[in-house]
């Protein structure tokens, strides 16, 4: 390249000026200094450096990129809406705080009068609940989509999550006061009978925005934690599940894989989610891909907000399959 065309002396005075400049932070004035030289002719090295090809300037664009992924998204997987957040470490943390003000400000710019938004708890939920920005619609109604009392001292952060929901758009949350799951089918049966609680249930359904993260098949996961499980129940659930979402566990292609946990499970059925207008699906990070894959290919989202990284390990694994 044209390179060999600047004698060697000025060559390197040419590759000393853009190190100082590009490299070092110098400015031109500095360099003139340095090397001896005249202001303008720093310029005229700093040029000849570009258009030699001494100097190549690549500009990373993190938002042309996450947008690209959303398409991708949205095309690979029939999603009515993908956002992707792009975030600097790859750690369940990060990944949460970043995830939380994505997806509150996609809910910013859907939710209006009338709607009823329908929530579930745990951390992820927490940090969009922390993120939201206050709205004033009219007639909003917010309701928890699953039970979130927990036979354990770990917090769910279900009274927080509807509180903060309430205040940012003005209305009054429906708890759902049971726990996700209980011992026997006649139990639960029993509770849903309950009036209260039926209307609870009902509206749930009746939502039209609806949100929710994935829980992985780890011990260390929140659900796991709260004494919901015998050991029979994990025994049937550690080889075939994939995730769970509002503590319904799924397989690799999105379907039930224990029909009598299920038959225990209080809350709003897979069925019924996958009929919103806005179905989101709020995760990110390793121990989540295999199940908001699995909840993608059974439909049961559409809407994902997630971070660059584990929208490119879906696409790959859409490419895979």
């Amino acid at each position: 390249m044209g390179v060999i065309l600047v004698e060697q002396d000025k060559l390197s005075k040419v590759i000393e000026a853009a190190k100082l400049y590009y490299l070092l932070d110098y400015n031109q004035n500095e360099i003139a200094k340095v090397l001896g030289v005249s202001r303008p002719t720093v310029s005229r090295f700093l040029q000849i450096a570009k258009s030699e090809g001494i100097v190549r300037i690549s500009i990373m664009d993190p938002t042309e990129n996450v947008e690209k992924l959303a398409e991708e998204l949205e095309q690979r997987f029939g999603l009515k809406k993908a956002v992707v957040a792009s975030i600097p470490q790859y750690e369940d943390h990060i990944i949460k705080n970043y995830l939380g003000e994505k997806t509150a400000t996609y809910l910013d710019s859907i939710v209006k009068d009338g709607d009823i938004l329908g929530v579930t708890w745990g951390t992820t939920l927490y940090h969009v609940a922390i993120e939201l920005k206050q709205k004033f619609v009219k007639d909003v109604k917010v309701v928890q989509l699953k039970g979130g009392v927990s036979h354990a001292e770990t917090n769910t952060y279900a009274s927080e999550i509807l509180y903060l929901f309430g205040k940012a758009y003005h209305t009054h949350a429906h708890h759902l006061p049971l726990p996700a799951i209980v011992d026997h089918t006649v139990v639960k049966q029993a509770m849903e009978a309950d009036r209260h609680i039926r209307r609870i249930l009902e509206m749930g359904k009746e939502a039209n925005i609806a949100l929710f993260t994935i829980g992985p098949v780890k011990s260390e996961s929140l659900l796991f934690q709260l004494g919901y499980f015998t050991d029979e129940d994990l025994a049937s659930l550690y080889p075939n599940a994939v995730g769970d979402i509002c503590s319904r566990f799924f397989d690799a292609d999105g379907q039930i894989c224990n029909e009598s946990l299920n038959e225990r499970t209080l809350g709003i059925n897979l069925e019924d989610l996958k009929k919103k207008e806005h179905s989101i699906l709020i995760a990110g990070g390793p121990h989540k891909i295999e199940g908001i894959y699995g909840a993608l290919k059974g439909q049961l989202a559409n809407v994902l907000v997630t971070d660059q990284f584990t929208a490119q390990f879906l696409l790959d694994k859409e490419e895979e399959n």
